[in-house]
């Protein structure tokens, strides 16, 4: 390895360290309460450097929320493109959306969760713009779908509406299993396919 892809290594290398440290104090702390020494600390560098790649608190959050959709995005974007029938694409979409938010409870409470002290950062109501709504935009071009194909019941005939309806649903488990931990829930892959089923049957042209 060259002297320069060193370097470039290391820089990349501190950078994903300054970002996986600053997002658990985030969701511990708050953003109010989370500062950039703390965040410096558990990286194991100096404010200094930190400053030397993130501006300031509103930066690291933006850069932590691009890349969380971007990860999220990629899967959802797997499974709208794959040829199966389009009711398995979206039973697969709302467990590829359970899976990411349980698997990564941190990237998730990050996204949708305590967002109130951000304080309409337009860095970060960028980011939700920039790499947000692509990601949301699987599971309503798979609504979309859906419903051109008649599997969705005449009721229920906008896109947006099935989309987002099936988002909060989804949401909703997700959250109460992340901040909820003292509720005496049923087996979580039991509770998961119990909630799915009853989606897809209440919307299901049957």
């Amino acid at each position: 390895m060259t002297i320069r892809r060193h370097r470039e290594a290391y820089r990349e290398s501190l950078r994903r360290e300054i970002l996986d440290a600053a997002r658990p104090l985030f969701i511990r702390d708050g953003f109010q309460a989370t500062s950039i020494r703390g965040i410096a600390e558990k990286a194991g560098c100096s404010t200094g450097i930190l400053y030397h790649y993130f501006a300031d608190k509103q930066a690291i959050v933006a850069e932590l929320v691009s890349e969380t959709f971007v990860i999220l995005r990629a899967r959802l974007t797997a499974i709208r493109e794959d040829r199966s029938p389009i009711h398995d694409r979206l039973r697969r979409s709302l467990h590829a959306y359970i899976g990411f938010g349980l698997e990564n409870p941190h990237h998730y409470a990050l996204l949708f969760m305590n967002t109130e002290s951000w304080g309409g950062d337009e860095r970060i109501l960028g980011a939700f713009r920039k790499d947000g709504h692509p990601t949301f935009a699987c599971l309503l071009a798979l609504a979309t779908e859906a419903i051109a194909a008649g599997e969705i019941r005449p009721a229920i005939q906008d896109p947006d509406e099935l989309a987002q309806s099936l988002f909060v649903s989804i949401h909703g488990l997700v959250s109460a299993q992340i901040s909820i931990s003292s509720f005496p829930w049923i087996e979580q892959s039991r509770l998961i396919e119990r909630q799915v089923d009853i989606l897809l049957a209440g919307i299901r042209n049957s």
